[in-house]
């Protein structure tokens, strides 16, 4: 039998201590809202001052959330019985989960910009319709996108043998991220860089990390890292390195 989307909110980073549970038991279109709303209720909110008027900021951008639910809504594969799309949110990071792998000739690194292939075409005409998510083949391109503006590690793509997983991590300052994880970031906004036609620098790579000029040497290492890990490559390999371009691997 098929499941509404369920939502678990856990009090640490593991799945030990249950707060609140949510089951959906409306129609995705009519209760998406509902889900978004209430989300919004339970996420942790940092509070910034704009204007000496204080005000709360939720620590996850809502489009990404909007986008990445729609997708695992969309995108579920219907034949699994018993399961349905989760949202799981932990102290330190959400990961949204649906039944279904990636459709064959789909690459987990290549789904930001790239045109999508939907497994319920009419579920994604009517999601599109309804302004439920975002314009055909822009979702990934925009939660990515938000990442980098909120401060947040890369987006994580994890396919599994039946199922497929997101997850968006809290807000950490670079110093705070593994290596692999500063390789993805770097990779991930060499694409936003590329599909923007422009490209990544040690400029812009420190803009996304918001780190001062004074860093530039630790960028430098990442940008080496990355291209060593084949993830991204020069534009021009005569250039200079201290104006050294970059595009992912791929381009």
């Amino acid at each position: 039998m098929r499941k509404g989307i369920r939502v678990v909110i856990y009090r640490g980073t593991n799945k030990v201590d249950t707060i609140e549970e949510l089951s959906g038991q409306r129609g995705y279109a009519v209760g998406f809202e509902g889900l978004i709303g209430y989300l919004r209720k339970m996420l942790p909110h940092s509070e910034v001052i704009k204007q000496s008027l204080r005000t709360e900021v939720s620590l996850y951008p809502e489009i990404a959330l909007r986008e990445l639910i729609a997708n695992a809504l969309i995108h579920q594969d219907f034949h699994i019985q018993g399961t349905g799309p989760m949202v799981d949110v932990y102290s330190d990071r959400i990961t949204i989960t649906n039944p279904g792998t990636l459709l064959p000739g789909k690459r987990p690194d290549r789904l930001i910009g790239t045109t999508p292939e939907s497994r319920n075409e009419k579920l994604a005409f009517s999601f599109r319709r309804f302004r439920i998510c975002e314009e055909r083949g822009t979702g990934f391109q925009k939660v990515v996108q938000a990442i980098e503006l909120f401060g947040m590690p890369p987006l994580r793509i994890k396919p599994e043998e039946t199922s497929f997983s997101v997850t968006l991590s809290a807000p950490r300052k670079f110093a705070d991220m593994e290596t692999p994880e500063r390789i993805e970031a770097c990779y991930q906004h060499a694409v936003l860089q590329y599909l923007s036609s422009q490209t990544l620098t040690n400029t812009t790579l420190r803009e996304r990390f918001k780190l001062h000029d004074k860093q530039r040497n630790a960028i430098t290492n990442l940008i080496g890292e990355a291209v060593a890990a084949g993830r991204i490559r020069r534009k021009d390999t005569s250039s200079g390195n201290k104006f050294a371009e970059y595009i992912p691997y791929w381009a």
